[in-house]
């Protein structure tokens, strides 16, 4: 009882701690999704090591002093807690993002996670001593379990109601309590020494096994943070989307090793096909706007089948109880392969988001693995039976596909970078039966359909036309008859000071007349470079550009009020939204770097979610008006539909009536959906 018991609180606390401590970091970093990726792998990393802690802990040292050496690292432990990081690490002095958090997260949960992580294994390797007939890998369905609910009770019972610095606090609580069972337990543990005899007696598995167990938890740790990425690129990086792959990847290990007869081969292989295909399929470019719920579905549901098959194959070729941790730590070792592929290699070799393809290919070859050497399969050693011609010619087609996509995404961009905070790809475009604004230029030159667009993900980040008539023209977004074109082009008097949060193509600098000054704050260094050398909105400007580089929010806390007549809020990594960046303790600080006829122009397009109470409710808590602009698009002027909302102080929309003409003052519902710095959920807003 007590085994089971502290092994699945640990577990839990394993779990519970990754979204509380992704949600606490997560704005010191820019909001990026990439953020929650390199979290995923440093736990995967650390779960590695407690599991090869606990092999070697039971392989070289008798029981008594196995446990005497685990419940003095666990008291050592309890003088790291509470586990909730220091603001001192939100400077980063230009160090890389990711080492960045590797090193904040190993100095803060470093070693009270690595001591979680080894329970599962050591726990199960001491009751084995005792009790050496018994069904062990229960435990670790039980283990699972306990991880799973952990996951889906944070988004619904932790996340809604307890502040943030709350949740650490509580944790490191229950840590302590989890440490003192798991103390009690190492001390009164006294295994025998018939587990040596009896691993000597029993052969070990081979190498080729252990490659096997390696790869296939490899793949589905792939799979896990790869389709995670996909998701969190393009929605938002809110805990929410964590959590549902993660849960989906966990429950396949409980459904797996709780019974032999929950994975059918059979049945899921031919699921295996399906979900591969229409996965590889919904990669091509043709097919990167399908609505939120279908994509959501599709890549769910899909990691759900994908892993199952891996995580069954895996229960399948279990080994006897007393080498499980070897077995544990070949499945860490795979996990963490898996991770630090997606999340640390995968950024630097590619230049786009090939990774979710390589794992969908390796887990089609992984399929016709396990049936070749499986002597109980009708595959065994085939070669030219049509059944087995068939399943090969399935997992050729599903790899030429992803292949094929992945060219023709290449294909089509000019330039495609990439780096811890996303994708970028410069792509030329025409512009079928464009014309020239009426009143632009007195006389019109010869028309140039041609224009260049910068792309994020599947998101548009600027356009800009090619003709020396036209390049100086707001596009996508930013038209003037947009909220923030309206916001910018009246009145025009005095020289103005504009600020904007996310600089994209550097649209907006083509509003600049002489005299003004427009501030940029930019986190992506990729995207200063492209706005440079590939557009040419900030070189023609009138006005003086500055770009300040780093979070905007956390560049805005460190300056003196800037007294802008304009901020712009326009920071999306592809159509996902940096949460820190909508909280009313953000709008606070947008206020004080404004005049007191200042306007505040939030952009809040966004396919997926509604953020326009979010914005109203921040907007009435600074008792502020709040208009919201929508503006139909201009396919000739290659201008898109938008959504702003421009918040200011009733005088600062004196003057403008084209602005409470083109828009409506936003009222806010009951209830309020408020977001701030320690509280924010997603489920109210999604659209």
């Amino acid at each position: 009882m007590f085994y089971g018991l502290a092994i699945f609180s640990a577990a839990f606390l394993v779990f519970q701690v990754q979204p509380i401590l992704g949600k606490i970091i997560m704005p010191w970093f820019g909001g990026a999704a990439g953020v929650w990726i390199v979290c995923l792998m440093f736990f995967q990393v650390v779960l590695l090591l407690g599991y090869f802690y606990a092999h070697l802990l039971t392989r070289i040292f008798r029981p008594r002093v196995q446990g005497w050496i685990h419940a003095g690292l666990l008291a050592a432990s309890l003088l790291l807690l509470p586990i909730v990081p220091k603001d001192y690490w939100k400077t980063s002095a230009g160090m890389d993002p990711a080492l960045h958090i590797l090193l904040l997260l190993g100095v803060t949960i470093g070693l009270p996670y690595f001591l979680l992580s080894a329970t599962s294994p050591l726990l199960q390797a001491w009751y084995v001593q005792k009790q050496s007939g018994s069904n062990l890998y229960r435990f670790y369905a039980v283990s699972n379990t306990g991880s799973m609910l952990a996951l889906m009770s944070y988004p619904v019972l932790v996340e809604p109601w307890f502040r943030t610095s709350r949740q650490g606090a509580g944790w490191s609580v229950a840590y302590g309590g989890v440490a003192l069972l798991c103390v009690l337990i190492s001390l009164s543990s006294r295994g025998t020494d018939t587990w040596s005899a009896r691993a000597v007696s029993t052969p070990a598995p081979g190498w080729g096994m252990q490659i096997l167990w390696i790869s296939l938890a490899a793949c589905g740790s792939a799979l896990l943070l790869s389709i995670t990425n996909h998701i969190s690129q393009n929605i938002a990086s809110v805990p929410l989307l964590w959590v549902i792959p993660l849960a989906l990847y966990l429950l396949t290990f409980i459904l797996c090793f709780a019974s032999r007869t929950l994975y059918r081969r059979d049945f899921f292989l031919r699921l295996l096909a399906l979900a591969l295909g229409a996965m590889a399929y919904s990669l091509a470019p043709s097919f990167s706007g399908l609505p939120f719920v279908v994509s959501i579905l599709l890549y769910c549901s899909g990691l759900f089948i994908c892993c199952m098959f891996c995580h069954g194959e895996l229960a399948r070729l279990k080994p006897d109880p007393v080498h499980l941790t070897s077995f544990y730590l070949m499945c860490a070792l795979g996990g963490a392969i898996g991770a630090l592929f997606v999340a640390l290699a995968a950024p630097r070799l590619f230049s786009g988001f090939y990774e979710l393809r390589i794992a969908l290919g390796g887990c089609a070859i992984l399929a016709l693995v396990v049936q070749y050497r499986d002597p109980q399969s009708p595959f065994h050693h085939a070669r030219w039976q049509p059944g087995w011609l068939v399943m090969v010619g399935l997992a050729l087609m599903i790899i030429v596909g992803l292949v094929v996509t992945g060219r023709e995404e290449a294909r089509g961009a000019r330039v495609m970078v990439r780096n811890f905070y996303g994708v970028l790809r410069v792509i030329d475009r025409v512009a079928p039966g464009a014309t020239l604004a009426r009143g632009e230029v007195p006389h019109p030159p010869v028309e140039d359909p041609r224009f260049t667009e910068l792309m994020n993900g599947t998101i548009d980040h600027g356009v800009q036309f090619l003709s020396p008539a036209r390049r100086n023209q707001a596009t996508s977004y930013y038209g003037r008859i947009s909220g923030i074109g309206m916001a910018l082009r009246a009145p025009e008097t005095a020289a103005r000071k504009v600020g904007v949060i996310g600089l994209g193509a550097g649209t907006l600098a083509a509003y600049g007349r002489s005299g003004d000054r427009f501030k940029f704050y930019e986190i992506d260094p990729l995207v200063e470079q492209i706005a440079n050398r590939e557009f040419s909105f900030l070189r023609d400007s009138q006005a003086r550009i500055e770009i300040v580089m780093g979070d905007a929010r956390m560049s805005l806390e460190q300056e003196q009020p800037q007294e802008f007549d304009v901020l712009a809020v326009d920071a999306f990594s592809s159509d996902a939204i940096p949460v820190h960046l909508l909280t009313r303790e953000a709008f606070q600080l947008y206020f004080r770097h404004l005049k007191p006829d200042g306007l505040l122009a939030v952009h809040i397009s966004n396919q997926h979610l509604n953020l326009a109470p979010i914005v109203g409710d921040a907007a009435a808590w600074l008792n502020k008006l709040a208009v919201l602009v929508r503006n139909e698009p201009e396919q000739t002027q290659e201008v898109y539909r938008a959504t702003w909302i421009l918040v200011g102080n009733p005088e600062g929309f004196l003057g403008r009536p084209e602005i409470m003409k083109a828009g409506n003052p936003l009222i806010v519902g009951e209830p309020h959906i408020k977001w701030t710095d320690d509280e924010s959920s997603l489920f109210k807003i999604l659209k």
